[in-house]
């Protein structure tokens, strides 16, 4: 902490944080609110109402879980990249998974760090971040780029909703597709990841974190 810093200071880096758990997101904003120059000015518990805080408000750095409602948190980033806004996203999450972390930074992330680190190295991971830095755990970032995710876009996206249990007709309506195109979907997914059907496909890109 550093009591010199006044909340009112231009220096002030004003944060977003969106986590669904809504005891982790008041721990969260708790821990950082402590630190004299870090103001958590909105909180978030899906992603769609992450953006929305985010767009309204144009924090310096926002911070975001991955498994989240509406939206997840790499989905929100890579709004916040397509609507061109400045602020800078830390992904924030239990996932130490190369396929996650890789995604992350295609979507804009400046900064992927796991739960478990201290409240402190969060803090400065939020300063640096706002600095313009990049804060990636280096071992992870290593793996990242061991095995590339083969998986389109919307491979991915039809993937995670058969996945989840959801018939081929029923993707196709939630995503305006054909049934047909939807079954190609998952063909090529299920033939890319060598699986036998489509659950395990789903599982096999969800352990890489492709999904």
């Amino acid at each position: 902490m550093n009591p010199t810093v006044s909340k009112t200071s231009r220096s002030t880096v004003r944060v977003v944080i969106a986590e669904d758990q809504g005891m982790v997101l008041g721990a969260l904003a708790a821990l950082l609110e402590i630190e004299g120059d870090i103001s958590v000015i909105a909180r978030a518990r899906n992603g769609k109402e992450a953006v929305q805080a985010v767009l309204h408000h144009k924090p310096d750095v926002f911070i975001t879980d991955i498994e989240m409602p509406e939206m997840t948190g790499l989905e929100a980033a890579a709004e916040i990249k397509r609507q061109r806004c400045a602020t800078r996203v830390i992904i924030l999450t239990t996932f130490a998974r190369a396929g996650y972390l890789r995604r992350a930074l295609d979507a804009g992330a400046s900064g992927y760090l796991l739960k478990d680190m201290r409240a402190e190295e969060l803090a400065e991971a939020v300063r640096r971040v706002h600095r313009g830095l990049r804060v990636v755990d280096p071992e992870l970032a290593a793996e990242a780029w061991s095995e590339p995710d083969p998986l389109t876009d919307r491979e991915r996206q039809v993937l995670r909703l058969a996945g989840e249990g959801m018939s081929s007709g029923d993707i196709a309506t939630n995503l305006g597709l054909s049934e047909g195109t939807v079954r190609n979907y998952l063909s090529e997914a299920i033939s890319k990841l060598g699986a036998a059907n489509r659950v395990e496909a789903a599982r096999i890109a969800r352990t890489k974190g492709w999904l």
